[in-house]
Order: C-alpha cells, then structure tokens, then sequence
C-alpha cells in the first residue's frame, strides 16, 4: 500500500549482544504478517541474520533492514549488532532512524554496549525506548533494572508495560495506557488478551499513576489539569507521552520475553500513535561552498535521498540502501550524484525483508528502500533531483583501532586478495586499507580482531585465497638535536663533461612538528640559481632515509650559504647529488635520534577494571592525561602512549575488561627514543631490510 511520510516508523534495534534483539525482531516481524512463524537465531533462519558468517557464528554482524504494516504505519526495522566491533553497522542505523528501542536483559541490567550506544544516542538527541527482554529468565528482576537504568542515566522512564511475575512466575505483560493485560500464547502464536490479575491491582495501580504523571510533565495544558484534578483521560495519556517522547524529555519502557512472543503488541501499538514519523526531522545539509544550514524531511521538497549503507550482492549487484528525505522516488527516476555530478536513473525500488527484496512502486519522504545496480553509487552520497544541489553530512563513524598487515601466500593471488580488500571497504567504512610506501606493506585496520577476522574468512573461504597477516610496522622518524657545518663536493670525471658541484650547508634541528625549513643564503653567485632546485631535490631525497636506521628525516633547518660550480661540468643532477651527501654527512655528526610516533588515546571501561587498565598503561611507557567520569559506573581514561605499544591493544583491553572496554586513538606527536629500544628498532630495521 502507498504510505505518507507521517505514517513512516523508522526504529533501530540496539543493545548489548545476546540480548534477544534479533528474537525481538522475529516476534515484531511474525506479529505484522511478514513471515508464517518466528525463527530461533540457532536454526540459522531469522530475517536479519541471514549472511554464511552470521550464521556460522549466531550473531548479528551487520544491520538489516526488514518491514511491516501496523495499523496503518509502515515500520521500518534496523536490527543492529551488538558486539563493539562493529559499532560502525549501529550507527549506520542511528542515521537512518528516527528513534531506537534498546534492548536490555531482565537479568543482565544495564551492560558496557548499552551505556555506550546509549551516548551516542545522546549526541544525536535520538529519541529512544527501552524493551526489557527475557523476563522469563531465572533471576529476572524487572523493578532491578528500571532502578539501573534510573542511576545510569538521569532521565524520566516511563513504565508503559509492567510484567506479570518474573523467571519461573512469568505469566504476561500490562498494557498500562489501555489497562489490560495480555498473555503469551507461545512463540509462534499471539498474543492474548485478558483481564488484569486482582493480585497485581495495586501494584498496577502504582505504575498507573507514575505513568499519568509523566503524561502531564510532556504539556503545559496538561501539566495544570494535572494538578488540579490528578488525572487525565486515556487520549490525554497519549499525547503526553507522544510529544515527551518525540522531545526525547521522557524514555518509555516496556517488558516482555521475545521467546515467547510477549509484550510484542503493547510495543507496536505504542509505536504507531507515539513514535516519531520522518515529518519534520531536520538533517544538516552542505551547499556546495561548505555552508551547513537545517534541511527538513518533507514530500513538498525536490527529490533528495541519502545513500547510507551499501552492500554487494552475488545476484543483484551493488545494492544502496537510501533514505529519501525529500519528494518521492519512483522507477524511472533520474537523479544526480552530488560527489561527481553524475547522472543516473532509477531502476526497480525495493523495500526489503532480510536478504529478500520486495519491489515496490514508490518510496515516499521519510521512507527506507533499496535501489540496485547503481553501480557509481558510494555510502554516504546524496542523491538528488538533477534541478537542486543537496549533500547530507556524512555518517559519524568511529576510526578503526585495530591493524594488521596482511599479503596473499601466493604472489598471484595478490591482486585478488587486494580487489576483495578494497570491495569490503565499499561495504564496511569502519574498514580500510592503505599501503604504506614507507614500509612497504598493505594495511588494514578495523574495529577489533572480530571485525577482522570476520572479514578475512569471508575472502578466504569465498575466494580459496591463503593469507599472512602480521603487525603493522611502525612508521619510525629520525631527527637530529645538534646543529653543524658542512661543505661536499660532488667530482667525477668520466671522458667528456664530467660532474662538479659543491654545496656549503648550515643544519640545525627544528622544533617538533616544524618539519623542514630551507632557506638559500648565497651572496655573489658562487652557485648559479639554476641549480639551487637541483640542490633542494638532493637535499629532500637525503631526508627520505636517515642515517640510523633508514627512517625518513623530520624537523630539519638546512641553510645553503656557499658553493662552488664549474663553468663545463657542473648541472642540476651534480648539485642534487652533492646537497644529498652533504646532508648525509652533516646528519651523522647533529647527534641523530629516532622518533617513534605517541598516540592520544581514549578507554572506556567499567570502573572495576580501572586498576588494571592503568597498570598496564604504565607497562606501556604511556603517560595518563586524566580521567572523566561518564555516568553509569564508566571512566574515561585519556593518555599518551607509543603507538608500538598498541599494536595489539585491541586484544589487550579486550582480555583485561572482559570484552567490555573500548578505545579510540589518533597520531598526537613524535617522540625521541633512545637506549635499548633504540638499539632493538635499530637491529629490527637492518634485520627487515637484508630480508628484503
């Protein structure tokens, strides 16, 4: 059926992993008629979970898209992974979503992935609920984790479904907005309705009451009815919380078993009257000269779609995954490529189902779709009416933290190893891969050993490829910390013109980070001004391998004062040859030091591990900058440390918070190094080299 951007319901499904959010979004699937019956993530048959390594592993390890009509709304369904590792797939969804329902166990409560998305969350101001799953887990505790969540974040939750019992005791959920009670009927059947337990009436009667006074905190007008008669009406009920929610002033929650399909349509009626619609969500769009202004989704807009997920497929091609945020788009549609201005057209769209897709006639504003085979088509492109320029601000994605160099077992596999590698990096921009000319290596870099190794077996069990993968080398400096004089003169007679050029140069080091300086201070013409580009060729080439270990030369001051030339044999090439042995002398006696580059680093662990994380910080050479409490029992630790400290970190944190820390890192400056581990990097490189 043709839909309205006010009857769009775009949610992100999001939480710690082995919460239940891919049984969650069975149940939500089943209970809107898009599949017969529900399937368990170990039978390998679930909708999102559909790619061989999802399978394989039983966990989600990329978002899927999948709908269903509920009352007149069609729901667009991200199902997110929970693992951090691939957090890069989480905020594809946030994008994409209006609001997100995080998935929290009964028993579990509030976990690491939880307090994280939830910030990301925040930065966003992405509207969001909570589903309290598995209530019919031994040791379910659901006033437990409402407490949690309550001292985690200072924030208004909002009962909307209590349960009936817990663990063993479990029996149904009540809808408090309606006042009913409804009963699992089992997996693979409905839901029941039912009257409310006289037992539970009270308790019910207290939830009741929180929940009117939420409603009222969400409208002025409501707000003093509120006061003065200490009720409001069922439809007064909704509003409130409607426009609480959509202000993200309020957090409802809800409770229930996806295993047993409970709790399921309390949750998709309340999606329909109070989640937010596309209508009126504002996007930050750039012109054309780099200036931000607030683009509103809207149908009365001209066609403007953003391409926010790209995936591969071996039967259809390169599938964009796209939002439409302004018009319509239909079959036959031509559009524009804001990165290069190409032309294209629409082909077949598709809603999809998991890995199946669903030809559709039109995707209305606010609304989640798929074109095929636009080949030119990359993540994070806007596509627009060829009329207009539009062009959406790029997903905020996380840098990746973990890196391996990596090379095929057999040289003629190489540039199939590298087409994969690159193809992956269409799929995953979490994932890169760049060549390091310094140190001759193909590197790729992601989001843990899980995100890597996901992608590795992939290309080896699909392609038959046999893989090395080993530690990046470290991209080492040298500089000098003495200044010094040096005259060279380049002579060598061969029959005919020879060669002659003689450079005088003055070298002193530069403060960090100043990188080079030249500066030409001949007077007389001892050195004709012809040569003196040859000189600074000479000269740049010196720097490109010191004189300790073969590392390129930074933070260099060379000043040219004198020379000499001949009138027959001197040229550009004498002179080159001459500033870069000069240089090379002159390095040998300026006290030469190597650099190693020292990384800002950022963790995010649970208090109880700080001890231990700041121990090995220290095993490290790092140096900590602070901490900052985040809220909800998380520390941020801020720190310098040697980037060859790190290169397993990743693994490190993993093992020392029991996979629940996280860390992000960038290149801060270079460091001079010395003593043994200057003699070990030393010994390394001339070991490296006479491999090669």
């Amino acid at each position: 059926m043709a839909y309205t951007t006010d009857r769009i319901r775009n949610i992100a499904v999001a939480g710690h992993g082995s919460t239940g959010k891919t049984s969650f979004v069975e149940q939500l699937l089943f209970a809107g008629k898009a599949i017969d019956a529900p399937a368990s993530v170990e039978s390998g048959k679930t909708v999102s979970d559909y790619t061989p390594e999802e399978i394989e592993n039983g966990m989600s390890l990329h978002t899927s898209l999948s709908y269903i009509d509920w009352q007149e709304c069609k729901v667009n369904i991200l199902d997110t992974p929970g693992a951090s590792d691939f957090v890069g797939e989480v905020v594809t969804a946030f994008r994409a979503a209006e609001s997100a329902v995080m998935i929290v166990g009964a028993r579990a409560g509030v976990q690491i992935e939880t307090l994280k998305l939830w910030r990301r969350l925040d930065n966003r101001n992405k509207p969001r609920m909570v589903f309290i799953n598995k209530m019919d887990e031994d040791r379910a505790d659901y006033e437990k984790v409402l407490a949690d969540l309550q001292e985690k974040f200072d924030i208004t939750l909002v009962p909307i479904a209590v349960p009936l019992g817990a663990a063993d005791t479990f029996s149904g959920v009540v809808d408090l907005v309606n006042q009913e009670a409804w009963f699992p009927g089992g997996a693979a059947n409905p839901e029941k309705p039912g009257e409310i337990p006289q037992e539970a009436a009270e308790t019910i009667g207290q939830y009741r009451a929180q929940l009117i006074e939420a409603a009222a905190e969400g409208d002025d007008e409501l707000t003093m009815k509120y006061l003065e008669e200490e009720n409001l009406t069922e439809e007064e009920i909704r509003r409130g919380i409607s426009e609480g929610l959509r202000a993200n002033k309020v957090v409802p929650v809800f409770c229930g078993s996806a295993l047993q399909n409970s709790g399921i349509k309390i949750f998709l009626d309340f999606l329909s009257w109070a989640a937010p619609s596309p209508a009126g969500v504002t996007e930050i769009a750039v012109d054309k000269e780099g200036n931000e202004s607030a683009y509103t989704i809207s149908p009365d807009e001209a066609f403007a779609a953003m391409n926010f997920k790209t995936t591969l497929d071996q039967f259809s091609g390169k599938l964009s995954f796209v939002k439409v945020m302004g018009g319509s788009l239909t079959p036959g549609a031509e559009f524009v490529i804001d990165r290069d201005g190409k032309k294209m057209k629409a082909g077949k769209i598709h809603c999809a189902e998991g890995k199946k897709l669903v030809e559709t006639t039109e995707l209305c504003a606010g609304d989640l779709g798929v074109l095929t085979k636009i080949t030119d088509a990359h993540t994070n492109d806007t596509f627009h009416a060829p009329e207009v320029f539009i062009h959406f601000r790029p997903l905020a994605l996380p840098q990746p933290v973990y890196a391996l160099a990596i090379s095929a077992s057999s040289k003629k596999d190489e540039d199939k190893l590298n087409e994969h590698l690159v193809r992956t990096t269409e799929e995953d921009k979490t994932f890169t891969v760049t060549f390091n000319p310094e140190t001759h290596e193909t590197v790729i870099a992601g989001m843990g050993e899980l995100h890597i190794n996901t992608i590795l077996d992939r290309i080896k069990k699909s392609q038959k490829i046999e893989l090395e993968t080993r530690p990046p080398r470290v991209a080492y400096r040298e500089t000098i910390t003495k200044s010094t004089e040096v005259s060279y003169r380049h002579k060598k007679q061969s029959g005919g013109h020879g060669q002659f050029g003689e450079v005088h140069l003055r070298v002193r080091p530069l403060e960090r980070g100043e990188e080079y300086h030249f500066a030409n201070e001949i007077k007389g013409g001892s050195v004709s001004k012809g040569y003196v580009p040859g000189i600074e060729k000479g000269l740049h080439e010196a720097m490109e391998h010191g004189v300790l270990a073969g590392y390129p030369v930074k933070d260099v001051g060379i000043v040219l004062f004198d020379g000499k030339e001949h009138p027959v044999d001197s040229s550009e090439m004498a002179f080159k040859i001459a500033a870069r042995g000069g240089l090379r002398e002159a390095m040998k006696k300026c006290g030469p030091v190597l650099l190693e580059p020292v990384m800002k680093l950022a963790v995010f662990i649970e208090e109880q591990y700080l001890g231990d994380v700041l121990s090995d910080m220290s095993s490290k050479r790092g140096r900590v900058l602070g901490q900052d409490q985040l809220g909800g029992g998380i520390i941020e630790i801020d720190a310098l440390v040697p980037q060859s400290e790190l290169l397993r970190y990743a693994i490190d944190l993993r093992s020392m918070t029991a996979g629940t820390g996280s860390f992000e890192m960038e290149l801060d400056h270079y460091d001079p190094v010395s003593g043994k581990i200057a003699d070990e990097i030393i010994a390394n490189s001339h070991h490296e080299d006479r491999e090669e």
